[in-house]
């Protein structure tokens, strides 16, 4: 040692001097080498702009009017919650499993750093990491960090998790944290976790509950509680163990917090009612993001909508009790007609007993055969006052798909048209008790091929008569005064195709003689739109389905109102209104009465189209109103069956509905309200003039300036 001492004694000083001058140099390239290395890693991350604004994607919610929450939107499933909303034991055991020294360290736990480091150096490989909470934040929002495991990943770890300490305080990054991190199943972030697996709300999360979620954090595959309750029981008591050790809760509170049961999975399976309606809700989003400036799969924005979570509930359950019904009776038709059977299905490439089996419900139906033997169904109601679409089916829930029958489906109306044609010729001055002969016709119309032919329609009940009236003529559906009243232009057809447009069905109508049995296609939607101008005395209300749409801090971006116009003459509204108010109470919708209890005041009208292909109903109150409509998709449309009327086939849906919506609301009942210039007259019951002394009397109502001035001819000599 001595010698060693004398030698160092002996050393030009010269040369220490050129020791530290070569050391310097060392450091000083290291330095330079370091903060190039930091320059080049940090280009492509993140900025301290968008450090400072934080932006995770978020789920948009969509809500009913009654504050249901009926479905979400989004690209990664995650909904933000505020840290004072979560738990202080969710809290507490995140720090104690992920970061013990969060609270302490700046970015980076060197100490997990050094061990990490020995570890990976002694093996030649990755095999132990060292993210504290501000790491795995850097990784989960931002895209330029990247997932791989790697050296290059760590640094730009390291150095982005330095800048969001300079940038937030430590409540800040865990309430990020606790807001992106994976817990499986397509949930990030606690709250998206706490619905999933015990569908409640993060502020509601037992002890127990959140070591569990903790507890999955490093593989949510393996430890997920709904697939592997053991595993994730076992990582839970873990999480508990650290957090006992950590002081953050005593030996009681670990032991009561172990006590859990299994999760009910069916219990967390969210319903989605309106599935048809979110759809259409969707696409009208997707017209209104780029002039909104919103991307509704990322933003977290909350849709209100004018849906009520109640009238939809009830319009499924109708619509599905009536499908049954209607598809059996379809079946039947098919079952006992293999000649259509055969047209519909290639019995060479299917096994007829198969299909039957699937038409029974036994077996799930082959996709090509869906449009050719399902039965669908379309219902939509609305608030006739502001056109707020209350509630809509679109097809079958069975069978759901993305078309959209009550918006999409072009189809024939048959005599549900009926009341724009009796619209048209009271607005030409003709009453109610103006009578035409209910005797066969003859019409041109073009068939399948295009080719003019000659026509003769009859009335569904194949009754001929003489002289009826107006009134009688649609609380029959009495297809040949319809034509008559075309013909002899009571009401002319380009008449009656201005009134349509006027009342804002947007397709095309032909102005033909046929179009008194409503041959041209409507959409349903227009259909019932058009009949809530007669019970909003001749207004019509857009329909519309959104209310307002706020962003994720709950600042208002964009509010809906009602879009109303004036097409039809209020006394010509109430008079149409009156006679669909015949149909329930003793005409084709009379079965709404005595078989469905619905006893309101109410109008409506049925509507069958050729060959029972489609089945309607519509008909309203002051209230609410609704039309559904049962068909099959095609090509070819076929028949629901023989004697599939509007009042068998459609009609009970409407009824059952309309009773079970305003008994739900608790709506109060409401007469239509009669304006002033309408008289109730009592005339003659045979001649419908004024009476005389022996005349059988009815009342009737008149427009003033349409009512009879002439006494009877038939009762004179009393």
């Amino acid at each position: 040692m001595n010698k060693l001492i004398k030698t160092i004694k002996k050393q030009d000083p010269r040369e220490w001097k050129n020791i530290f001058r070569f050391s310097l140099k060392i450091v000083g390239v290291g330095f330079v080498i370091g903060l190039l290395v930091i320059f080049i890693l940090s280009r492509g991350l993140p900025s301290i702009e968008q450090l400072e604004n934080f932006d995770p994607d978020l789920v948009t919610r969509i809500y009913s009017r009654d504050g249901v929450l009926i479905d979400e939107f989004f690209q990664t499933k995650r909904v933000f919650v505020e840290l004072d909303s979560i738990p202080v034991h969710m809290r507490n055991a995140t720090v104690a499993s992920e970061d013990k020294r969060f609270y302490k360290h700046w970015g980076i736990d060197y100490k997990r750093f050094i061990k990490s480091l020995i570890v990976n150096i002694a093996s030649l490989s990755y095999k132990q990491g060292f993210s504290s909470l501000p790491q795995q934040v850097a990784r989960n929002l931002y895209d330029s960090i990247g997932f791989d495991e790697s050296i290059i990943r760590k640094l730009k770890e390291m150095i982005t998790a330095i800048q969001m300490e300079r940038t937030y305080t430590k409540d800040e990054i865990l309430e990020m944290y606790l807001n992106t991190v994976y817990f499986g199943h397509g949930t990030y972030g606690v709250e998206a976790a706490a619905k999933k697996y015990f569908n409640k709300h993060a502020k509601d999360l037992t002890l127990g509950e959140s070591a569990m979620l903790v507890g999955i954090l490093p593989s949510p595959a393996t430890y997920s509680p709904l697939n592997h309750w053991e595993r994730a029981t076992a990582r839970r008591d873990l999480v508990l163990s650290l957090m006992k050790r950590q002081n953050y809760i005593i030996a009681v509170e670990q032991d009561f917090a172990k006590v859990m049961t299994e999760p009910n999975t069916g219990s967390m399976v969210e319903s989605e009612p309106g599935p048809y309606f979110v759809e259409y809700i969707r696409r009208f989003l997707e017209e209104e993001d780029k002039e909104l400036g919103i991307n509704i799969y990322r933003d977290g924005l909350k849709i209100y909508t004018t849906l009520d979570y109640r009238l939809q509930k009830i319009a499924e359950e109708v619509s599905a009790q009536q499908i049954k019904v209607n598809q059996q009776r379809f079946n039947n038709q098919l079952f006992d007609d293999m000649e259509l059977f055969e047209s519909l299905v290639d019995f060479e490439q299917y096994d007829v007993d198969t299909v039957k089996m699937m038409l029974r419900g036994e077996l799930p139906l082959y996709d090509e055969l869906k449009n050719k033997l399902l039965v669908q169904t379309a219902l939509v109601a609305l608030d006739p006052k502001t056109g707020a679409i209350l509630a809509m089916v679109g097809g079958r829930t069975d069978y759901h798909d993305q078309y959209n029958r009550a918006v999409q489906a072009l189809r024939q109306p048959g005599s549900v048209f009926k009341p724009l044609i009796y619209t048209t010729a009271i607005d030409n001055g003709y009453p109610v008790t103006e009578q035409l002969l209910n005797q066969q016709v003859v019409l041109n119309r073009q068939d399948g091929k295009g080719e003019w032919i000659k026509w003769m329609p009859r009335n569904d009940d194949l009754s001929t008569g003489g002289l009826t009236t107006l009134r009688e003529g649609l609380t029959r559906s009495l297809n040949l005064i319809s034509v008559r009243m075309v013909q002899q232009k009571l009401a002319p057809a380009h008449r009656i195709r201005d009134t349509a447009k006027r009342m804002k069905i947007s397709t095309p109508i032909a102005a033909v003689d046929a179009i008194a049995l409503g041959v041209s296609e409507v959409y349903p939607i227009e259909m019932v739109a058009a009949y809530a101008a007669f019970a909003n005395r001749g207004v019509y209300s857009k329909p519309y389905a959104i209310t307002r749409i706020e962003d994720r801090f709950g600042n208002i971006i964009a509010e809906y109102y009602p879009e109303q116009e004036e097409v039809l003459n209020e006394k010509t509204a109430y008079v149409v209104t009156d006679l669909m108010e015949s149909v329930i109470k003793k005409g084709t919708g009379a079965r709404s009465r005595w078989m469905y209890n619905f006893t309101r005041p109410a109008a409506g009208k049925t509507g069958t189209s050729q060959e029972y292909r489609d089945a309607w109903f519509v008909g309203f109150t002051p209230q609410i109103v609704t039309g559904t409509w049962f068909g099959v998709d095609g090509p070819p449309i076929v028949s629901l069956g023989e004697k599939q009327f509007g009042n068998l086939a459609a009609m009970p849906v409407w009824a059952k509905f309309m009773k079970a919506a305003h008994d739900s609301l608790d709506l109060p009942v409401e007469d239509f309200v009669r304006p002033e210039g309408i008289l109730e007259i009592e005339i003659c019951s045979e001649s419908k003039k004024l009476p005389r002394a022996g005349c059988p009397v009815e009342t009737e109502i008149f427009i003033e300036g349409t009512e009879p001035v002439e006494r009877c001819e038939v009762h004179r000599l009393y």
